[in-house]
């Protein structure tokens, strides 16, 4: 069964940490997926596909337990804060 662009990301660029709490609220999980795509040479979709397939898997926009890794992650960071570099 082939996995959606959803899944993928969810899959490599975020990881479950329940006892954290510091989580990816609405803006950082979609900035994630963003910079997810823009690495993967992916289009993004619109936002509220996005959380249409998020609110599928029971993601929540808020506490949802989920924290970044992965090169996603990096992009991320650095585009969000450009001082860095």
């Amino acid at each position: 069964m082939a996995h959606s662009q959803f899944d993928l990301f969810l899959k490599e660029a975020t990881y479950l940490d329940q006892a954290s709490e510091s989580t990816l609220d609405r803006d950082r999980l979609y900035g994630l997926y963003t910079s997810w795509c823009f690495i993967n040479q992916q289009k993004p979709g619109p936002e509220s596909d996005f959380w249409a397939a998020m609110s599928h898997r029971r993601i929540a926009s808020g506490h949802n337990g989920l924290r970044m890794k992965g090169p996603a992650a990096a992009d991320y960071i650095l585009a969000s804060y450009p001082g860095l570099v």
